[in-house]
């Protein structure tokens, strides 16, 4: 594992809002808004952006937590701009906060966690007993 980074490193990441990121259950769209569902899978893409550069070639990450506080809607059409940033090195653990903002408005903040661990360690882990 690389150690290119330091705590406060910043990595950002944009995407439209489209009605695949709505909140829906079963086919029915609840709200024709981004998703909570929606905004972890970008914030975790986000920080994510780290580890595909600190990993070594037999190595890959793992996510071990999100923690997201929804704080308004984003539209159809709309860009979200998710700034994630470091906010620990453990080790090979990695603790970065995300921002998602609408132009100046602040959407949702989270946490993410992720583990740098070697391919054979994880493949093990994902192994059916």
């Amino acid at each position: 594992m690389k150690q290119l980074f330091r705590i406060g490193d910043k990595k950002q990441y944009a995407r439209r809002v489209t009605p695949q990121d709505f909140a829906a259950f079963d086919g029915e769209t609840v709200h024709a808004v981004c998703a909570t569902f929606s905004l972890a899978r970008d914030i975790e893409w986000t920080t994510r952006q780290f580890v595909l550069e600190m990993r070594d070639d037999d190595e890959e990450g793992i996510g071990t937590f999100i923690r997201i506080e929804h704080l308004g809607p984003a539209f159809e059409g709309e860009e979200i701009v998710y700034s994630g940033y470091i906010d620990a090195l453990k080790g090979n653990e990695l603790i970065c906060s995300v921002d998602a903002r609408v132009g100046e408005r602040l959407i949702a903040r989270a946490q993410t966690g992720q583990k740098i661990l070697k391919r054979e360690k994880i493949n093990k882990i994902f192994q059916r007993p």
